[in-house]
């Protein structure tokens, strides 16, 4: 298992800055999952905000910086930057985020990849009950 990260290590490992990094901490890594926490999907000034709700699908987000962690991670040589170019068999089980009284728990775990990109497993939810769960697919830019 690993050590917990946290705000500053985000900052500093992540093209995420300022508001726009909605992680708070990685809380357990390895080689085949992330786990991460995040607390502020309840502030009125959240970025991914609409009017007054944070809807769900912003769980993909917090689900890509997860991912993005875990790279950052596991990177014994530097892949370029990553972008996010498909989601698949998303499942939400809210309808939105804001409303959600604790934190958020992020899993990722990586289904496969190569040197173009990778396919990751996620799951958003709060207590252990799944918010939002599917698969992402990120391609590494070079």
């Amino acid at each position: 298992m690993s050590t917990p990260l946290g705000r500053d290590w985000l900052a500093a490992n992540l093209p995420h800055q300022g508001a726009m990094s909605l992680l708070d901490a990685v809380v357990e890594w390895d080689d085949a999952r992330l786990k991460a926490v995040a607390n502020r999907h309840r502030d009125p000034s959240h970025p991914l905000r609409r009017g007054e709700e944070l809807p769900i699908a912003c769980a993909i987000e917090y689900a890509a910086q997860a991912a993005a962690a875990h790279g950052a991670l596991l990177a014994s040589r530097p892949s370029g930057p990553g972008m996010l170019v498909a989601v698949r068999s998303v499942e939400f089980n809210a309808a939105r985020l804001d409303d959600v009284a604790g934190p958020l728990d992020i899993a990722v775990e990586p289904l496969g990849g190569g040197d173009s990109g990778v396919i990751y497993r996620f799951e958003v939810s709060t207590a252990g009950r799944p918010l939002a769960t599917g698969r992402l697919t990120v391609a590494f830019a070079r």
